[in-house]
């Protein structure tokens, strides 16, 4: 009977010690790194332009000591237990974390071929330049817009409302004139004759006479004028995928429930 009690003893005293290991780490304690103080003072150099004077580097310090308090103390109260800011948060910075890890020292075969598989991406779109008459919507549009039309034929001068972005604009892409005028104004630019006045379009403030005098094609660019762009995209490219493999290769370790009877 003796040996099982001090079996039990033995087992328990065992516990206590794993306990007790495991848990020395004490909430009220707070060890700041030379390496965390070091990095917010150059953050705080990079902001302001100069290095931090004593008392600066003290409220440095200070306020990191103060936001490590409060974020133990919201812990505590469980501040952070469905808090979609915090997950977000923290799954970004994970995925901060995987992404760092990519080397960005590509040699040109693979920048290269990134770029030839990629090619529309770079594609340089057909620009306009043109300048407009405008006539809005609240003040006959239509009607105005097709009499200053018929007026510019014989060179009369048009009574035309003030556009808010302005009357001449420089090469401007479709997407660019699509943001600007919206319903569908850019698919008019598609085969527009020069150097003439467009009959009326509409545009979704009203109607526009319309003068292009100049159109350049679009175009693919040579590699080595969108190379910094290529290996930027090339680089995000990398890292995407290290994610969406990170991510495959840990799911399988979770169980995911959803109530089948849910209804949305």
């Amino acid at each position: 009977m003796k040996y099982k009690i001090s079996i039990f003893f033995t087992i328990g005293l065992v516990l206590y010690l794993i306990d007790t290991g495991l848990n020395s780490y004490n909430d009220k304690e707070i060890y700041i790194s030379d390496q965390e103080i070091i990095s917010l003072i150059n953050a705080w150099k990079s902001q302001v332009g100069r290095n931090p004077n004593d008392d600066e580097i003290a409220r440095i310090i200070n306020n990191l000591v103060e936001e490590e308090i409060l974020y133990r103390e919201a812990l505590l109260l469980g501040l952070d237990a469905e808090d979609k800011i915090i997950k977000r948060r923290l799954a970004q910075k994970i995925s901060f974390l995987k992404q760092e890890s990519i080397a960005n020292n590509f040699s040109n075969e693979e920048i290269k071929k990134y770029f030839t598989n990629n090619k529309d991406k770079y594609y340089i779109d057909t620009k306009y330049t043109f300048t407009h008459y405008f006539f809005s919507y609240e003040n006959n549009s239509k009607d105005r817009s097709e009499d200053s039309y018929q007026g510019l034929t014989n060179k009369l001068p048009v009574n035309s409302d003030v556009f808010f972005l302005g009357k001449n604009f420089v090469d401007m892409s479709k997407q660019d004139i699509e943001n600007d005028f919206g319903n569908n104004f850019s698919s008019h630019f598609d085969n527009i004759e020069l150097n003439n006045w467009i009959a009326p379009i509409e545009s979704a403030f009203g109607h526009h006479i319309i003068f292009v005098s100049k159109r350049v094609d679009g175009y693919y660019p040579d590699i080595s004028s969108v190379l910094k762009q290529v290996e930027v995209d090339l680089l995000q490219s990398k890292r995407d995928k290290a994610i969406k493999k990170f991510i495959d290769e840990i799911k399988i370790n979770y169980k995911v429930f959803i109530n089948p009877e849910l209804k949305i």
